[in-house]
């Protein structure tokens, strides 16, 4: 098995900006440990950062604060960086054939959004073949009220974790993945 992790939009957007995540508190902490254990162990890492192409966009617009990777992240090492347009890191991006390049097998899921970008991903990753690690205390997500509904972040959080270690993931901590549980 080799793996590589993916380190799913953790830019400011999420914490200066207009979707401040909440939940689980210390997710940063734990992505933050992810990285350093992934460059200290020889694990690739490729961190992605998603870009609204709308020249108007209220979000994630390039080159914005909200835009840029936080900054430990960016003080961390990454084998390869790529920016996406789209809730899949494999919808236009080059990670397919980075990880094909890389000999990879297994894909680690950290980052932001929990129920967006991360579970989005890890189904992208299942269905093309990859084994998927879903960290449970390394990615997070916020309360949501639409016109489907209300949800707060914990229940959120838990319901897709719930719903990617029925079929798509291993469901783990940071800390079991590191102990390579």
């Amino acid at each position: 098995m080799k793996q590589a992790l993916l380190v799913i939009d953790v830019q400011n957007e999420y914490f200066t900006g207009k979707l401040p995540v909440t939940y689980p508190e210390n997710s940063l902490e734990n992505i933050k440990k992810a990285m350093d254990h992934a460059q200290a162990s020889g694990i690739p890492v490729a961190v992605i950062r998603h870009t609204n192409p709308a020249p108007d966009a209220p979000t994630f617009r390039k080159g914005t604060p909200g835009w840029e990777l936080h900054d430990e992240i960016r003080s961390r090492h990454a084998d390869i960086e790529l920016e996406k347009h789209l809730p899949g890191s494999f919808t236009g991006t080059a990670l397919a054939g980075w990880l094909k390049e890389n000999g990879i097998t297994t894909v680690t899921i950290a980052g932001y959004m929990t129920q967006m970008c991360c579970d989005t991903t890890a189904r992208q990753a299942f269905h093309r073949g990859y084994a998927v690690n879903f960290l449970s205390d390394a990615t997070g997500t916020l309360s949501i009220s639409n016109t489907a509904g209300s949800i707060d972040a914990a229940d959120l959080h838990r319901a897709v974790l719930i719903t990617q270690q029925m079929r798509f993931s291993r469901v783990m901590t940071t800390g079991e993945w590191i102990r390579g549980a």
